[in-house]
């Protein structure tokens, strides 16, 4: 395999392949999402918001859409793989950039190993006599061959794989409601001295569920008529995942009823399915094994297209990071780098991972709505209603609650968030700048 370098200045040579449409990318962003997530930080959050899960999801949602309609104007203007490191150096340049597309790398290099981790445990537990490391490098090297090969297997594989989540979210959701057990009730949206803080902590955690969209905008260059369909996807992506997370939460809120009677909130997902019988259960573990490995996928092909993207600015070393294999059209360096990344799953443990995911993508967010007015300064520059709603109140309204989201979070991880933006501002500030074009 040969790789090639390519730049964005370039009009001959290596270019990501154009074949996703609105439908596969939001599945893509769906797949991102893992709409099972749910059960992954429901035992914590419910403790966190004393039963609160659902609303927490709608505080989260709405704020994540106000960032998304940001997004999908940016999109629009600069299709680019590079996401929000694309957009925020298009509005205050590349050191900026850098330091906005390394913190959000924390999230994606991170997401791909939550998903090994899960798949390990979840497989080990099934059976025993196997080492969950055993599980994780297989499910990494899986996922490694699909992307490499390029991004319309991991279109068909995401479809896939999405479908089989939603079918057994349907059919969870049903099977919830038609108990005769089950009534109800309101208490999970409101009920009476709802600690508003812990709401907060949870709704900040949830972030990181959320990231489906901002995964959409880095397949800008593989989308045919990006500046149509990519702006939908995200915005679909948002408001589906959004929908599905909140009516799941409640499902499962009124399965488990009390939320002091969670046993164990690592496996509180086990405990929302195991009063609805062993067949669920087990259709429970499949589809959120699946769900797992679209989520991989995904996030190994967004990632390596962020790397890619800097990496072709010369943000990142080029002869590694900025090339494409010839005869799949892939980036081929990144999606192993990220490979390699992953392989934090067999030492460090699902708590850690999960505290500070939500980090890098809070802090991007509100990088991404600041930038939304500067870059649109002309369309401001005309004053009409719509200009000032869409260019200026809306973004503004998105940056005030991912910052008010952002400092929801447990201090250990705004500490180590913090330090890893500290490395990236020194980076960017000893890094000679980019005189490359962003796309566009």
């Amino acid at each position: 395999m040969q790789d090639t370098e390519t730049s964005v200045t370039e009009n001959t040579g290596p270019r990501l392949n154009r074949v996703m449409g609105t439908f596969s990318l939001t599945m893509f962003g769906l797949a991102y999402l893992v709409p099972l997530t749910v059960f992954t930080t429901f035992g914590p959050v419910m403790q966190i918001t004393e039963g609160h899960l659902p609303l927490a999801y709608i505080i989260t949602t709405v704020a994540m859409l106000f960032t998304a309609l940001s997004y999908a104007a940016l999109v629009r203007k600069i299709p680019s793989a590079g996401s929000a490191f694309a957009f925020v150096s298009a509005a205050f340049g590349t050191r900026i950039g850098f330091a906005t597309g390394w913190t959000l790398l924390l999230d994606y290099l991170l997401l791909p190993a939550i998903n090994y981790l899960i798949i390990g445990i979840y497989l080990h537990a099934q059976f025993p006599d196997v080492p969950s490391g055993v599980f994780i490098l297989g499910a990494i090297a899986l996922v490694t061959l699909l992307n490499v090969i390029g991004v319309d297997v991991v279109r068909r594989a995401s479809m896939v794989l999405v479908i089989g989540q939603i079918v057994f979210a349907v059919a969870f959701v049903a099977i919830v409601f038609l108990r005769p057990e089950t009534t109800p009730v309101v208490d999970p949206f409101y009920s009476p001295g709802i600690e508003w803080a812990g709401l907060l902590a949870g709704a900040a955690i949830l972030c990181l569920s959320f990231l489906g969209f901002d995964a959409v905008s880095t397949l800008s260059e593989e989308a045919r008529e990006p500046e149509r369909t990519v702006p939908r996807a995200i915005l679909l992506t948002a408001l589906l995942g959004g929908l599905i997370f909140i009516v799941l939460s409640y499902a499962g809120s009124l399965v488990i009823g009390d939320w002091r009677q969670i046993q164990s909130a690592d496996t509180a997902g086990l405990e929302v399915m195991d009063p609805l019988g062993p067949v669920v259960s087990a259709a429970f573990i499949a589809a959120y094994l699946a769900g797992c490995v679209a989520s991989a996928i995904a996030s190994q092909a967004s990632v390596s297209r962020i790397l890619y993207a800097m990496g072709r600015e010369r943000q990142l070393p080029r002869a590694w990071f900025g090339t494409l294999n010839e005869r799949f059209q892939t980036p081929t360096r990144a999606i192993l780098t990220v490979a390699v990344f992953s392989l934090i799953a067999l030492v460090i443990s699902l708590e850690a991972i999960a505290s500070l995911i939500s980090f890098g993508a809070l802090f991007a967010f509100s990088m991404v709505n600041t930038s939304v007015p500067f870059i649109f300064r002309s369309a401001l520059a005309q004053r009409t209603a719509y200009g000032l709603l869409r260019y200026l109140a809306f973004p503004l309204v998105g940056l005030l609650l991912t910052i008010w989201l952002w400092f929801s979070l447990s201090w250990m991880a705004l500490v180590i968030g913090l330090l890893w933006l500290g490395a990236g501002l020194i980076i960017s500030w000893t890094r000679k700048p980019s005189t490359a074009a962003l796309a566009q």
